[in-house]
């Protein structure tokens, strides 16, 4: 089964103190492209923590962000006392009538009057954490499965759809080729001159395989059953199954090329409709 590179996966816990959020998100890449957002207490963890996303996401432009509320009386932020203290000792000297209560004010405000004291990691505390990321992680790889689910039944769609067009336009093919030997004949007729049959045959029959499609129907019903083999494959199989749109795009341009015909033209613009249809999704399969 394929997987979407499109997902969203949040999990949170409460802890004593404060409430532990993390949030996923991700859309499709070339390759992986993540981006974490977290408290500054948690950065060296952050290594690890990347190997992990990598590890279960593979591909995709994730963010990930990891949030912690406090709810509970403690806080890292604290007044600085004494260079408080001093702020309003200056301004005192500078207004000595100033209200007490104006200067704090003004004091609380001036650079340095707070101080983050900066927290050690918790390893207790890390390992509830590391489960509410465990949990954010499950939640955007099965969100991603269930896209996958609903991209593979577009693919089977779009499969069934081109191979249907294909074996129409192939059914056309006999009346092209009575076409071309009826356009043949006629401007040889207007033109009055005695023609060798047997040479008129052999030139008819070299100027019909170069319009003979029956190759490219051969490799694209061959592309179209690898594309269908690949989406219930167990790897991430996104770059494979772009590849095998290209080369269903050469056999069905090549059909294009070689047709000559108004309905069967018709047919390779619808098509080719459909495979752009299948190209715009593939770039979303993990």
């Amino acid at each position: 089964m394929i997987h979407s590179m499109t997902g969203f996966g949040k999990a949170s816990l409460q802890l004593p103190t404060k409430k532990i959020t993390v949030e996923i998100k991700s859309l499709n890449s070339k390759g992986l492209d993540l981006n974490t957002r977290m408290p500054s207490v948690f950065r060296e963890m952050e290594l690890g923590l990347r190997n992990q996303i990598s590890q279960r996401l593979e591909r995709g432009k994730v963010d990930f962000s990891l949030y912690v509320e406090v709810t509970g009386e403690e806080t890292t932020s604290k007044i600085n006392v004494p260079i408080v203290k001093g702020y309003i000792n200056q301004m005192k000297a500078v207004i000595p009538n100033a209200d007490e209560t104006e200067l704090m004010k003004m004091a609380v405000r001036m650079p340095d009057a707070l101080k983050t004291e900066r927290d050690e990691i918790d390893e207790n505390e890390w390992k509830q954490i590391q489960t509410v990321i465990d949990e954010a992680l499950e939640n955007i790889a099965n969100f991603r499965k269930d896209e996958g689910a609903s991209l593979e039944k577009e693919f089977q769609l779009r499969i069934s759809n081109i191979n249907n067009l294909m074996n129409e336009a192939v059914s056309y093919d006999a009346e092209r080729v009575e076409t071309v030997k009826t356009r043949l004949r006629t401007a040889l007729d207007e033109l009055q001159v005695n023609v060798d049959e047997n040479r008129f045959e052999q030139e008819l029959i070299f100027y019909l395989e170069k319009y003979d499609i029956t190759e490219e129907k051969v490799r694209l019903g061959n592309h179209l059953n690898y594309f269908l083999e690949t989406l219930n494959g167990t790897e991430a199989n996104g770059r494979k199954l772009g590849f095998i749109t290209q080369e269903m795009g050469r056999e069905i341009n090549t059909m294009g090329s070689k047709s000559n015909h108004t309905e069967m033209q018709k047919l390779v613009v619808m098509m080719k409709d459909e495979l752009e249809k299948i190209k715009e999704q593939v770039l979303n399969v993990l």
